[in-house]
């Protein structure tokens, strides 16, 4: 059972998430949240796996409310559901949150990317998958920086590297399989492979280093294994 809170300003939109997704069995909404402090306070007495959040809401916003949750809670994913096209969505992303979602998505691409999330992928909206390697890339000349040992990448085989790539260039598991000639397994597989050599948390922050340290430039066709 996948535990879901939803958190949006407007009572429509979170009784209205309430209700479609309790139609799904796999399914439990453990609450609903006005704003961030708000999903704080109730974190502290029950156990979130999924967190919907809104971006603009009072007292505390989503992307304050993201890194809060992620350092104290950092097992919780975050899927960011707005109407929100902007700056503040990739700050939440820098954040920790596995995806972004616009609030016009359907319910049945809503209810799979929550099971996706869950099972530790990540979703970007279509709309925005090709700004996002203008966003990583932006946010790699800025004070956002990730390290990572460089012994740890001596570990990184071809096909590894070529997988890293296109998750920074923006593109889902789905895409990269296809561009890749993989299987989505396969292509889940290598990234938590990835993840685990070089210690990063996810695949946001693989995105944003691969662009810092300028691997989507280079070619690995003609290296060895």
């Amino acid at each position: 059972m996948i535990k879901v809170l939803i958190a949006d300003d407007q009572e429509l939109i979170r009784e209205s998430l309430s209700i479609v997704l309790k139609t799904h069995e796999d399914l439990e909404v453990i609450g609903v949240a006005c704003d961030g402090l708000d999903v704080l306070e109730q974190l502290q007495h029950k156990q979130a796996d999924i967190i919907l959040m809104d971006i603009r809401m009072p007292n505390m916003d989503g992307v304050v409310c993201t890194k809060e949750v992620k350092t104290l809670y950092p097992d919780t994913k975050i899927i960011i559901l707005t109407t929100f096209d902007d700056e503040f969505v990739f700050s939440a992303l820098a954040y920790g949150a596995s995806g972004y979602l616009l609030k016009g998505v359907g319910m049945d691409e809503l209810y799979h990317a929550i099971c996706t999330v869950n099972q530790g992928g990540a979703m970007i909206n279509p709309d925005i998958a090709t700004k996002v390697f203008g966003v990583f890339s932006k946010m790699s000349k800025n004070n956002y920086t990730i390290q990572v040992d460089e012994t740890y990448t001596k570990d990184i085989a071809k096909p590894e590297w070529r997988v890293i790539q296109q998750v920074a260039f923006g593109l889902s598991n789905k895409e990269i399989a296809a561009k890749l000639y993989l299987s989505e397994g396969t292509v889940r597989n290598y990234l938590s492979s990835i993840l685990s050599k070089l210690n990063l948390r996810d695949r946001t922050q693989l995105a944003i280093w691969a662009v810092q340290n300028g691997h989507t430039l280079k070619d690995f066709e003609d290296e060895a294994q």
